[in-house]
């Protein structure tokens, strides 16, 4: 269902202005110059309502969190909640994460995550996916030697894509898990998505993928030996 737009969506964003970037490309060769401190950095691809950014901020103020949300009725109540928190490890880019494709960064963030992003259910639409090829390809330049993607989905299929994704483009997989609430991983911050999915019993899939330079292996079999996996 479509969000209402927020009333004083523009005036409300305004009073934000300082957390929010209003050109990310002016730091397309340095992202983290976009923080006066030299810290590791995490990026959110859609960060929705900011409830899972906010908390993973506070929980971790030595290091500074870039969110991406193209949806600006949204946008608006992520950047609130970390304001109101008081927060200054956290900055927003208003708009598509595609515009990271004409980035080019010499120092590189740790970790980027992806969270109940749109599965895009129709085999067609495969190549639209978050964690398809050509989207871990971007994430890759983006990403430091040894850094990944944590992510995590309530759509089945879309995982079992994930996960055969990310081992034939090489990644090494771990903290696999099928049912993140009822497993050993400590942790984990729910976003608004999760909430509501988990109260209707819904199991809520999580794995980590990191980038180890070997691309293309075959199966996903060898993506998951010799891994650390959560059932």
């Amino acid at each position: 269902m479509r969000m209402r737009r927020k009333k004083h969506r523009e005036e409300r964003l305004l009073e934000c202005s300082d957390i929010l970037i209003d050109n990310i490309l002016d730091y397309k060769n340095d992202l983290r110059s976009i923080f006066p401190s030299d810290a590791p950095l995490h990026l959110e691809i859609g960060c929705g309502k900011g409830k899972f950014i906010t908390e993973t901020a506070m929980n971790n103020p030595e290091i500074n969190f870039v969110a991406f949300e193209k949806n600006l009725d949204v946008l608006v109540l992520a950047a609130e909640k970390v304001k109101n928190a008081g927060l200054t490890n956290v900055k927003f880019v208003p708009g598509d994460a595609s515009v990271l494709s004409e980035f080019d960064t010499k120092t590189k963030c740790d970790v980027i995550y992806i969270n109940f992003c749109d599965p895009w259910p129709k085999s067609g639409y495969a190549k639209r996916r978050l964690t398809h090829a050509n989207f871990l390809k971007l994430w890759e330049k983006l990403v430091k030697d040894g850094g990944g993607i944590h992510f995590k989905t309530d759509n089945r299929s879309l995982f079992e894509f994930s996960l055969n994704s990310f081992s034939d483009y090489g990644m090494r997989l771990k903290n696999i898990t099928l049912d993140l609430h009822a497993s050993k991983f400590e942790g984990n911050v729910m976003t608004e998505y999760e909430m509501l999915f988990s109260e209707k019993g819904n199991p809520i899939y999580r794995c980590e993928a990191y980038y180890t330079g070997m691309k293309k292996k075959s199966g996903l079999q060898k993506g998951i030996n010799n891994n650390e996996c959560i059932v």
